[in-house]
């Protein structure tokens, strides 16, 4: 009796602690660190007391340690090409460290959150950071700075709480996660006007992010949209209605935000025009080229912001008709703004193959009895996701802890929704 209340004891100290991860994720990266740390080191204590290590067997996890062993093995500093080193002693440490994120996942999945409790103030956490995140980028539009004294960035773009612009890709991420179980508990109250509530509710999220100006965060909150409304049916229309709702605000923009006009269509249509040439043009091609040159096992982690200078990467890809690249037109940067071509770039075709079939373990995994059994909260951790895992899209580096501990932490929530057995119950809304 007094080893189990230890138990529950160590469990919730835990919890305490991993909820104050997307606090750290928000503005305190530090405290973020450092709350992963002691929830794995806690995780793993427990699983040693109670000798329970059946979470080491999920597929996603399995999928996750073989693409981060790939991984860490190709950082291994060894001669390439030439004199050329493939991976180098920074990236090889930084690659290890990646086990923290997938044990802090495992963590949340199956003894965190495994009681309704937890997982409520798992989900409170994160809705209550989009909605920050929301009221800053408001606050920053009517009124020219956020509470901190910021203002709008130099491409036009609002930054929300943050000083940089990090409100667009992020909320994107978050705002169905947060949105959908209050849009749906809304629409569900009786009366004439309070069903009106929660459709109000997503206009207003899905306009939020059109006015942040970010593209890759409206581009994502147009996945989450399109997959809310694919899940359940009974926000087809609501969708539909946030969807025009946010194309006229878009073609309003010039009115009534033309920042936001120069940066979601101007500098868009420019850069699609001659995308090859575009500095987005210059990294993919760039990071292919350093993928087909060391193709089994690329440079090793980060190895992209390390040997991306050199000068045997100046080609371009012939077979499409691409010119060789240039530092000179933005060709190298600290990563190359897509998830998929730095896992090309750092461990090869290998390490693309299996980053790929890791990404798909997860949706997978997450989808499990979604279709017949659509809860709100469900549908929404798999847009989160699927907007993380999202091919054709600019990234931060992956798994940079201020962006992708985001997807960690939705990552933990969705499994832990994802093994309970719900009662059978017929569902009105997706009969």
């Amino acid at each position: 009796m007094v080893a189990r209340h230890a138990l529950e004891n160590l469990r919730s100290i835990a919890l305490v602690i991993a909820l104050l991860f997307p606090l750290g994720l928000l503005h305190a990266w530090v405290l973020a660190e450092v709350s992963a740390a002691l929830v794995d080191m806690l995780f793993i204590l427990h699983s040693l007391r109670t000798k329970n290590f059946a979470w080491a067997r999920e597929p996603w996890f399995i999928a996750a340690i073989i693409w981060w062993g790939w991984l860490t093995l190709c950082s291994v500093p060894i001669p390439s090409i030439g004199f050329y080193v493939c991976g180098w002693t920074m990236g090889f440490l930084e690659a290890v460290v990646i086990l923290r994120l997938i044990l802090f996942t495992a963590a949340l999945q199956s003894w965190l959150l495994t009681t309704p409790q937890a997982r409520r103030a798992a989900w409170l956490v994160l809705a209550l950071s989009a909605l920050w995140i929301g009221l800053e980028s408001w606050q920053e539009y009517l009124t020219g700075q956020n509470l901190f004294g910021d203002r709008r960035w130099g491409d036009g773009s609002l930054t929300g709480p943050f000083y940089k612009p990090r409100a667009g890709d992020l909320y994107g991420h978050l705002l169905f996660l947060a949105m959908l179980p209050p849009v749906m508990a809304l629409s569900a109250k009786p009366g004439r006007l309070r069903p009106l509530a929660g459709p109000a509710l997503a206009i207003l999220g899905v306009v939020t992010s059109v006015l942040i100006g970010q593209r890759m965060g409206t581009l994502f909150t147009a996945i989450g949209l399109a997959t809310a409304a694919l899940f359940i049916r009974k926000l087809r229309r609501p969708a539909l209605a946030a969807a025009a709702i946010a194309v006229l605000v878009l073609l309003l923009t010039p009115l009534i935000s033309p920042a936001t006009h120069a940066k979601l269509v101007g500098e868009t249509s420019r850069n699609l025009s001659h995308f090859a040439l575009s500095p987005y043009g210059e990294l993919y091609t760039r990071a292919t080229v350093m993928g087909l040159i060391e193709p089994w096992r690329g440079w090793g982690y980060n190895g992209f912001r390390t040997f991306c200078p050199l000068p045997i990467f100046n080609r371009g890809l012939p077979a499409l008709g691409i010119a060789p690249t240039s530092t000179a037109l933005f060709a190298c940067n600290l990563h190359p703004h897509n998830f998929y071509l730095q896992a090309l770039a750092d461990a090869g075709f290998p390490g693309l193959a299996l980053f790929t079939i890791m990404m798909l373990t997860w949706l997978v995994t997450l989808a499990r009895r979604l279709w017949r059994q659509p809860d709100p909260l469900r549908v929404g951790v798999f847009a989160c996701v699927l907007t993380f895992a999202w091919p054709l899209a600019s990234t931060d580096e992956f798994p940079t802890l201020y962006m992708s501990g985001w997807l960690f932490f939705a990552l933990g929530l969705g499994f832990a929704l994802a093994q309970i057995k719900p009662e059978p119950t017929p569902d009105k809304n997706n009969a």
